[in-house]
C-alpha cells in the first residue's frame, strides 16, 4: 500500500511546505526536524557536508519509528581528511544512518577527461560534476531533505525559510537551525558535546574542498575563506 508522503502530489507538496514554513518559523529545531520525520517518515533525509555534526545531532534526537534518520554525506574525493574523519565519528557514534554518496567520475576520471585542477579554471562544472549531480540523484528516494544552512553565514543565505520549497529539485527543503546564530551553534555544541570538523579550530569557518578552501580573516564573513579567488559564493547545491 502507498503511504501518504509517496501520494501527495508536487503542487501538495509546495502547498505544505509553504504552509509549514509560516507556521515553524518561530519553532525550535527539534519541532522543526520531528515535523518532518512525522510527515514523511523515511522519505525525509539530513544533508551534512561534516563541517559540524549539530544538525547530524539534532536528528539523532528525533522520534521515528523504524530506522534512524538518514544522514547524506557528499563525498566529492577532495574533501580534507578531518572532514571524512567526521563523517567517520558520526557514523560510529550517532543514533543515526550515514550515507555517503560518490560522482559519477572518481578525480583520476575527471581529471583525464577535462583536465588537471578544473575547480580552478571551472569551479561551477566541477562543483556541478562532484555535488549537484551526485546529490540530485541521491536525493531521488526523498520528498524532503534538510540542511544546516543559517540566515547569519551569507548575505546570500539571509531569507533562508525554516520550511520552504526546493523548486529545482521538486522537493521541501528544511532548515531547521535558519534562524540561529554561530553563538547558538557554539552553545549548542558546547551543551552536548558535539563533534565538529578539528579544521574549525584551525583557521577555517566554513569547510568545504580543500582545493577551494582557505582560513578566514579576522573581520570577514564565515563564506569568504570559500573560492576566495573567484567570484562564487555558493556550490549551486543552495540556489
Amino acid at each position: 500500500m502507498r503511504t501518504a508522503q509517496e501520494t501527495r502530489t508536487t503542487e501538495e507538496l509546495k502547498a505544505l511546505a509553504e504552509q509549514a514554513g509560516r507556521d515553524l518559523e518561530d519553532a525550535d529545531a527539534l519541532e522543526i526536524l520531528q515535523w518532518a520525520v512525522d510527515t514523511f517518515g523515511e522519505r525525509f533525509c539530513v544533508t551534512s557536508s561534516m563541517e559540524d555534526a549539530v544538525v547530524a545531532h539534532l536528528a539523532s534526537r528525533v522520534r521515528r519509528s523504524g530506522s534512524p534518520v538518514d544522514v547524506v554525506f557528499l563525498d566529492t574525493g577532495y574533501h580534507f581528511p578531518e572532514t571524512i574523519g567526521t563523517r567517520d565519528a558520526v557514523e560510529a557514534v550517532m543514533d543515526v544512518n550515514v550515507i555517503t554518496l560518490t560522482p559519477r567520475r572518481t578525480v583520476a576520471e575527471q581529471d583525464a577527461e577535462f583536465g588537471p585542477r578544473l575547480h580552478d579554471r571551472d569551479p561551477d562544472l566541477c562543483c556541478k560534476m562532484r555535488k549537484v549531480e551526485p546529490l540530485e540523484e541521491g536525493l531521488k528516494e526523498y520528498a524532503a531533505w534538510a540542511t544546516g544552512l543559517r540566515r547569519d553565514e551569507s548575505p546570500t543565505r539571509a531569507n533562508t525559510p525554516v520550511v520552504g520549497w526546493d523548486e529545482k529539485r521538486q522537493k521541501v527543503k528544511i532548515s531547521p537551525i535558519a534562524r540561529w546564530t554561530q553563538d547558538d551553534v557554539d552553545a549548542y555544541i558546547t551543551e552536548h558535546g558535539v563533534l565538529t570538523n578539528p579544521l574549525l579550530m584551525d583557521g577555517y569557518a566554513s569547510v568545504g574542498c580543500a582545493p577551494c578552501t582557505r582560513r578566514v580573516l579576522e573581520g570577514e564573513d564565515a563564506r569568504a575563506g570559500r573560492w576566495a579567488s573567484l567570484n562564487k559564493t555558493e556550490c549551486g547545491l543552495h540556489g
